[in-house]
């Protein structure tokens, strides 16, 4: 009967069993009332951190040419650096800020200038104390015109960086209303001298020292003893995330026990992973979308009339229900939804329409079949919703071949490389934030070629209007420009969906995949 307790008291504290069903299922098992109550005094602690162990996790989106250098970071290197790396701000599960360095933040009343006080005490893994300098000379590198960080685009509007004292004072080119919501960007790691010396050196000040970096195979770390916060994250002994690209092999590793957490759990396995026992579904609704995109500057997607009949010849809905499984809702050809603040309403939700798009296909003049490229590195299901574009398309006669990439490479060599191709993008905190990091056109990681002058206007306009409501419709204006003129085809926005063993204490929904990349540092394991 131990055992069946033991199996009990661990559903309770995972969320997986109500205080009722605790009680009554204890009881059955002749179990007294007194006993049980005191069961569930013991697993309702059971929620208190607790300390050792290696926690694992088996991740998709790998690959043998991930750089650990937090400028390039993408997809699965975008949670291991948050395993060893700590920022200015993250951001809380209710979108607001959470102050990490940054102890506090100012600015001038026109929001042109910014000021960011370093909280003392917080040390680098090499020993070092972080200080201003460090963090002026990290957002001077990631901000450098010749930057190949992915968050250039978003720091681009940085007249001037100062470290005074304990201040970081920041001056924009033009005012920035949202500026703080940048720092949760997950490239700015604060490193010393920011990475300018050795930005692959995976030193910085975060709960984990780097132990392991074996890209597209396996990433490690260690607990670090001087961490500032070691109250509240760095439970885990040893942290440890498995490369494993594999949807299947995912599942099986969680099941067998081999790792206690993935990510990119297909919405077709769903339901078998909530008949197992010892296995939980998390799910997180926000503004992450799934995307094709086309490259706005290169033939024949340099044609808007082209686009325009790609845009018409998806079936969105028909791909909620297949590849999302309702996990998600259709896209809108613009990247933000309702999830975020200011959403533009009353933007007419695009449609399949084979007649229209057929029209626009005729009048772009182009005839032949376009090459989509897809993988599921891309998104989960991607294979499937090419392959579900592919027919939609040919009722409006226009003929897509589907090439499957492997998944190792799919981001170095196809993603902003191709010019019609499968992606996705993880939420962001702001609008401004999304739209300066991919459809700005000086930014790095705008995967269509969106060269659009009077965007860029609107969206530095929109970035320093202090007016919600004004901010609001330029944000509207932008995105109309986008959907009518832009390379993206957004047919669907997805949840978050991970798997976690109910070993696993801690785990809180929060913004996106893995508590935001946040759940190796703020998770442990259940004895």
């Amino acid at each position: 009967m131990s055992q069946e307790l033991d199996y009990l008291n661990r559903r309770f504290a995972a969320g997986r069993l109500s205080r009722r069903e605790f009680l009554g299922r204890a009881t059955a098992l002749g179990v007294s009332a007194a006993f049980a109550n005191s069961l569930l005094a013991g697993a309702t602690m059971a929620q208190t951190p607790k300390r050792g162990g290696i926690l694992k996790a088996g991740l998709g989106g790998g690959a043998a040419t991930d750089s650990i250098d937090p400028a390039k970071a993408i997809e699965v290197m975008s949670f291991f650096v948050k395993c060893w790396g700590e920022y200015l701000v993250a951001l809380k599960a209710d979108g607001g800020l959470e102050n990490r360095i940054a102890e506090e933040i100012g600015s001038s009343k026109d929001a042109k200038v910014w000021t960011f006080k370093i909280r003392q005490g917080v040390e680098f893994h090499n020993g070092k104390t972080v200080t201003a300098q460090d963090v002026v000379a990290t957002l001077a590198r990631h901000s450098d015109k010749d930057s190949e960080s992915g968050a250039q685009g978003i720091l681009s509007g940085i007249e001037s960086l100062k470290a005074d004292g304990r201040d970081v004072v920041v001056t924009l080119k033009e005012p920035n209303a949202e500026f703080p919501y940048l720092m949760v960007d997950y490239h700015l790691v604060i490193q010393p001298n920011g990475g300018k010396d050795n930005p692959a050196e995976g030193i910085g000040a975060g709960p984990y020292k780097l132990a392991a970096n074996q890209p597209g195979v396996r990433h490690g770390g260690d607990r670090f003893a001087n961490f500032w916060q070691s109250d509240k994250m760095g439970f885990a002994d040893q942290i440890e995330i498995v490369v494993i690209n594999d949807t299947t092999a995912r599942v099986s590793a969680l099941q067998a026990g081999q790792v206690h957490m993935i990510n990119r759990v297909e919405t077709k396995v769903v339901d078998f992973i909530k008949r197992v026992p010892n296995l939980k579904i998390e799910t997180v609704s926000a503004s992450g979308q799934y995307v094709f995109n086309m490259f706005c500057d290169t033939a024949p997607f340099d044609n808007n009339d082209l686009r325009m009949a790609l845009k018409l010849a998806v079936d969105r809905q028909e791909m909620v229900d297949k590849i999302l499984r309702g996990y998600g809702t259709v896209g809108n050809d613009f990247p933000i939804n309702a999830s975020q603040p200011l959403f533009p309403e009353g933007i007419e939700q695009r449609t399949f329409d084979p007649d229209k798009a057929k029209f626009h296909y005729q009048k772009s003049g182009h005839s032949g079949p376009i090459l989509l490229r897809t993988s599921e590195a891309a998104f989960p299901g991607a294979v499937d919703a090419a392959q579900l574009f592919q027919q939609s398309a040919a009722k409006a006669g226009i003929a897509i071949d589907v090439k499957r990439e492997p998944g190792d490479g799919y981001w170095p060599d196809v993603w902003n490389k191709q010019p019609f191709s499968a992606s996705n993008w993880g939420p962001r905190a702001t609008q401004g934030m999304m739209y300066s990091t991919a459809y700005r056109s000086t930014a790095p990681w705008n995967d269509t070629h969106f060269f659009n002058a009077k965007f860029d206007k609107l969206l530095t306009e929109a970035l320093g209007e202090l007016d919600q409501d004004k901010r609001k419709n330029l944000y509207r204006e932008m995105a109309l420009i986008v959907r009518d003129e832009g390379g993206t085809i957004v047919p669907l926005f997805y949840q978050a969906i991970d798997a976690i063993s109910d070993r696993v204490g801690g785990y809180v929904g929060r913004i996106e995949s893995l508590m935001n990349g946040y759940a190796f540092s703020q998770c442990w394991l259940e004895a």
